[in-house]
């Protein structure tokens, strides 16, 4: 993340991002299939916390009480990040291959929620349905939590993001 703020993303290289972690080239790719997964490297341990709490929730939660609960759960990996989640959002946002990268991995948490969910005897199209509103709240709140004015955490935000996804559902949205 240095290296990318200090030289910019496109600038930075590999060889680079290697000498910096004290690490060769070789060993960087033992990790990272390239520099831009540097980014994106904490996706499978946020996506396992996420199937481990969907195995672990109530049996009578509803599908979408279940990704709400696994996502606020989830969002405790992020505390005293927000000045890190920033500085990486930032880069992630001024690289359109980044924001594909971005798109690409929230599309395969939404499928890895709905299989989850699957797992617990939820059918489709309500799996499918609860994971991709699930991934929608955790985008907005992400975004939301991001804001320089923000002072709440992660967790706070995508319970309220989800109540007020609840609340345009039942046609009472708040204005």
């Amino acid at each position: 993340m240095e290296l990318f703020g200090e030289r910019g993303f496109e600038q930075t290289t590999v060889a680079e991002i290697a000498a910096r972690a004290g690490l060769t080239e070789r060993t960087f790719f033992r990790h990272y299939s390239d520099k831009r997964e540097v980014l994106f490297g904490g996706s499978s341990g946020f996506s396992g916390l996420l199937m481990q709490s969907i195995a672990d929730a109530p049996a009578g939660a509803t599908p979408i009480d279940t990704i709400a609960a696994a996502l606020a759960t989830a969002g405790e990996l992020f505390v005293d990040r927000l000045d890190h989640a920033r500085r990486r959002q930032r880069i992630i946002d001024a690289h359109a291959d980044l924001q594909e990268r971005e798109l690409i991995k929230l599309a395969s948490l939404a499928a890895s929620l709905a299989e989850a969910l699957r797992q617990r005897g939820v059918g489709d199209p309500a799996a499918r349905l609860a994971a991709e509103a699930g991934v929608a709240v955790f985008k907005v709140a992400f975004d939301r939590w991001i804001e320089l004015s923000n002072t709440a955490s992660l967790s706070d935000i995508i319970r309220e993001s989800l109540d007020e996804l609840k609340a345009v559902t039942a046609g009472n949205e708040r204005r």
